[in-house]
This record gives C-alpha cells, sequence and structure tokens, in this order.
C-alpha cells in the first residue's frame, strides 16, 4: 500500500532539488511539469462545464487541489517563480490527458485500449462513466513545448485539446475503432477522480494548434 506522506514527500524532494539545481547552474531553458490536478477541484463539477484557464490557479490565494498531488505541483509552480526572479528562463506547463501508445497501464487511456484489443465483453469502466476529461497525445505535448520555448511564451500553459470526452465516450470510439460493440460495465466501487476535467487551451491555440485528434490516436494505439 502506498505511504502517501512519504510519496508525497518525495515528490517535494525531487522538486526542491531540482529547482535548486536550476539556480545554481542556470541552464538556458527549463521546463517544468505541473499538471490539471493542480487546478481547484470545486471547479471540476460535472454541472459545472468549466474549463480551466491558467488564472484559475492564484499562488497568493491557492485553492484545494485535487489530493496529494495536486498539491507536490501547486509547490513545484511556487518554487518556478523563485526560478524566474533569478531571470532564468522557466516555463510552467499543465498537462491534462496525456497520452500515448506505450503509457503505463495504470492510466485508463492504455487500460481502454487494451480493453479494446481484447474485445472485452462486456467492457469495464471506473466509476459512473460520465467523468470527464480532455484527451491530448503526447506528440503535440511535445511539440507545443518546442514552440513554446522558440516563441518565447510567459506563463503557464495548459497542454490540452479543449475537448470534453467521458469515459463513456471514450470507450465508445475505442469499440468501434477496434471493430466491434459490447455493453459497459460500470464499477462504482473504483475511483473516478473529478468528474470534469477540460481546458481552456486558448493560449495554446495562440501559437500551436494540435494536430493528432482522439480518433487518430486510439487508431494507432489499436494498431500497436
Amino acid at each position: 500500500i502506498e505511504n502517501v506522506p512519504l510519496s508525497v514527500a518525495l515528490d517535494l524532494s525531487i522538486d526542491a532539488e531540482f529547482f535548486n539545481w536550476v539556480v545554481k547552474t542556470r541552464p538556458k531553458a527549463v521546463a517544468y511539469f505541473s499538471s490539471s490536478a493542480a487546478y481547484p477541484i470545486e471547479l471540476q463539477t460535472l454541472n459545472s462545464g468549466h474549463k480551466l484557464k491558467e488564472s484559475d490557479i492564484d499562488l497568493n490565494n491557492i485553492k484545494n487541489p485535487d489530493y496529494t498531488y495536486g498539491w507536490s505541483k501547486l509547490t513545484g509552480e511556487y518554487l518556478a517563480n523563485f526560478a524566474l526572479e533569478h531571470n532564468l528562463n522557466v516555463k510552467v506547463f499543465r498537462p491534462f490527458s496525456g497520452y500515448g501508445s506505450d503509457q503505463d497501464l495504470a492510466y485508463p487511456f492504455p487500460s481502454f485500449i487494451m480493453r479494446g484489443k481484447m474485445r472485452e465483453n462486456p467492457f469495464q469502466i471506473w466509476g459512473n462513466g460520465q467523468q470527464v476529461r480532455d484527451w491530448i497525445h503526447i506528440d503535440d505535448i511535445v511539440r507545443a513545448i518546442d514552440e513554446a520555448f522558440k516563441q518565447d511564451i510567459q506563463g503557464p500553459i495548459n497542454l490540452g485539446m479543449g475537448r470534453p470526452t467521458s469515459f463513456i465516450e471514450l470507450a465508445g470510439l475505442v469499440q468501434k475503432e477496434a471493430g466491434y460493440e459490447a455493453p459497459l460495465q460500470f464499477q462504482s466501487d473504483m475511483p473516478s477522480g473529478v468528474m470534469y476535467r477540460v481546458s481552456d487551451n486558448s493560449k495554446l491555440l495562440s501559437f500551436y494548434k494540435p494536430k493528432i485528434t482522439l480518433e487518430e490516436g486510439i487508431a494507432r494505439a489499436l494498431k500497436e
């Protein structure tokens, strides 16, 4: 069983050591990966339909993020601000539901792909399936980061497609691409996380437009 306090302490110590190293060595560019989990959970209810924008996080007025991981990322962003005060080129990125073909099965996307490959019947989903996420392919994440540095975009940057997709919809897309149809089986006793986590990607679109649709990403993953 994971020891949560020790896990958080480890995350915090890694970020502290990292930014100490940054200040001492002064690299030309630094990318700090925060997370969409850093956003206040009060803004992520199913009925709100609120697309999270960068200004929803105020480090001078912090609201409860998504559990311990969100707290560790907020602390990392706070440390990143200190590095900025040393005139270092630090950019903070907040990925939403990033995915790729070789992602660990602990994440929802590769688990859905595995079920599609196995033609699982019934198709299992944690929670009630209504939880909504914003999926963005790892290739687009990498390209967006590259452009952010090339164009010297300032301030935290959301990395997301801005497309709300429920787990029920994701299961339907996977089944469609896999060429079969099966009933869904909901596992209400399993964790489901916050209900609505979608990015306002206006800032991202000002310098980079993601290329890979969710449908294309699913097709790629099923072929590998």
